[in-house]
């Protein structure tokens, strides 16, 4: 007899999380988890949800992946048409959630949203495979189609326009960062009585950490 959803457990028992062993600074607290999940040869260990929403507060969440992160923030890229760059636009607030399974580990950032500027833009869409950069132009992200074909014939035509040619970035494709105010650690423990430190910007440098119950 196979188990029902509420049947589904897990006891977490791999690490704790203590406030005495956590970085003061959560970026750097951040790069060593993160690290830890590249050397686990964790399956896209840089995918994260991403939660949006408009200005009267109708949220949607997708994935999307990190493709950069230092003190200002968390970079990722985007069609700034798209559902999440238009709710962004409007609404430029965010949440981020990290999810890596086999670490029994989830980090949480609240934070404004801003576009990064054009060159980080560039540097990053001309690093990018040359149909990646096909699809960019190809894919009018977020829009009804008729069907498959329509994006297929797109990426053809494309092919064909810049062969042997440099593609250029759509002005409409491009870099955000999310730049935190709030970052939660989190550390599977068992009993469910997990570890979670939460770090609030005091100010450009400065956070407080506390610990939340689970």
């Amino acid at each position: 007899m196979h188990p029902t959803i509420a049947d589904l457990r897990k006891d977490y028992t791999l690490e704790d999380l203590t406030e005495t062993e956590v970085d003061p600074n959560p970026f750097i607290q951040f790069k060593q988890w993160f690290e830890q999940a590249l050397a686990a040869q964790l399956p896209e260990p840089n995918a994260m949800t991403i939660a949006t929403a408009t200005p009267d507060g109708k949220p949607s969440a997708r994935m999307v992946l990190l493709k950069d992160f230092d003190e200002r923030g968390f970079v990722f890229f985007t069609n700034y048409n798209s559902r999440k760059g238009q709710e962004l636009a409007e609404n430029p607030q965010a949440a981020l959630v990290f999810w890596w399974a086999e670490l029994e580990r989830q980090v949480r950032i609240i934070g404004h949203v801003e576009q990064v500027s054009a060159a980080e833009s560039d540097k990053y869409f001309y690093s990018r495979p040359e149909n990646s950069r096909l699809g960019a132009w190809a894919s009018r992200q977020s829009e009804a189609i008729a069907n498959r074909e329509v994006l297929e014939q797109n990426l053809q035509q494309l092919q064909h326009q810049y062969e042997n040619q440099e593609i250029p970035r759509p002005s409409h494709w491009g870099g955000l960062r999310v730049i935190p105010t709030e970052i939660e650690f989190w550390q599977g423990r068992p009993s469910r009585l997990h570890d979670r430190l939460l770090y609030t910007r005091l100010d450009t440098q400065t956070w407080k950490i506390q610990r939340l119950s689970p």
